[in-house]
């Protein structure tokens, strides 16, 4: 292959390894050099991963979370434009803004499906194990690309900007990859047969509606405390879906699958551990409220998560 997935991990420990050579250098930082010691050590996770033995990266990540539960990551001072000078350049560009951020989901879907088959020289142009997201990748470059081109800018605002993101964001942005962690690792322990045993011994699963309830309510609440469904589905599918409602019930396993799936993504809505949902668009948009967006999208959430209660107990059997 010519693009690998491989190449975006160096891509990503590289600019954090930048974004903590820019936070050391910044006199005016209150914690600047546990600041850049923790970017620093996360961009290594990404550069070194998979050369690093199991127990060096679980230490890395342990110092890291050390790092940030004392407070030592905080946010940097950024030399940001006034509210004049952003109307201006917004003025002047228009809907031409909206361009770099199309092009990552128009990229992204070319590859995934036009590009998937290319080839040059007996090697796929895309990763053809991880195709969607090597052309989300490439459609992330494209994107910073398009936005230097429009706003006149250097890779080096782009970097600064990108610094200025993370900084807003704080240690969060670690979360998805420690959940990423925490799910297998919850998958490994037998998280699934405890819940069973927990669920079977003190709730009356006899009762169809009431083990469905459990189901559905246990996959929002497992990736709310989580932050992912991914890392929620196997623990409450283990537990409650395949021993209970397919083993008992005799459910169709495709539609427990992914009618799970759906109410694990209404406790998504509800949590600020899926920072990449939740608290990133809050820091994008500067809300005075980082939980403005949780707020916002309860009253979607709950009648959905009630209505994926509904449709399982009625198409379950189906």
């Amino acid at each position: 292959m010519i693009v690998a997935l491989d190449f975006f991990y160096i891509v990503v420990g590289l600019m954090l390894l930048a974004i903590a050579g820019m936070t050391l250098r910044d006199r005016h930082h209150p914690r600047r050099y546990s600041s850049a010691l923790f970017w620093a050590l996360y961009a290594l996770l990404y550069l070194a991963g998979e050369a690093l033995p199991p127990v060096a990266a679980g230490v890395l990540m342990l110092a890291m979370a050390l790092l940030a539960g004392l407070g030592g990551v905080t946010a940097g001072r950024h030399g940001e434009r006034t509210a004049q000078q952003r109307q201006e350049s917004a003025a002047r560009l228009r809907h031409k803004l909206l361009l770099p951020a199309l092009a990552m989901p128009l990229v992204t879907m070319l590859g995934s499906t036009v590009l998937k088959d290319v080839q040059f020289d007996g090697r796929f142009l895309l990763d053809p194990k991880n195709l969607t997201l090597a052309s989300l990748g490439c459609g992330a470059l494209i994107a910073v690309a398009l936005a230097c081109a429009l706003t006149r800018a250097t890779p080096l605002q782009a970097l600064r900007e990108s610094r200025r993101l993370v900084d807003h964001l704080g240690w969060a942005v670690v979360l998805p990859h420690m959940l990423a962690v925490l799910g297998l690792l919850f998958s490994e322990a037998g998280m699934g047969r405890a819940v069973a045993y927990v669920v079977t011994s003190y709730i009356d699963m006899d009762v169809k509606l009431v083990a469905v309830a459990v189901y559905c309510l246990g996959m929002a609440l497992f990736t709310i405390i989580m932050g992912n469904g991914f890392a929620a589905f196997p623990v409450i599918a283990g537990g409650v879906g395949v021993p209970v409602l397919v083993g008992v019930y005799h459910a169709n396993p495709a539609v427990m699958a992914a009618i799970g799936m759906f109410s694990a993504y209404c406790g998504t809505l509800l949590t600020p551990m899926a920072a990449n949902f939740n608290i990133v668009p809050a820091a994008l948009l500067a809300l005075p409220d980082k939980h403005a967006v949780i707020k916002a999208q309860v009253a979607t959430a709950v009648p959905v998560l009630l209505v994926n209660i509904g449709l399982l107990y009625c198409l379950m059997n189906l």
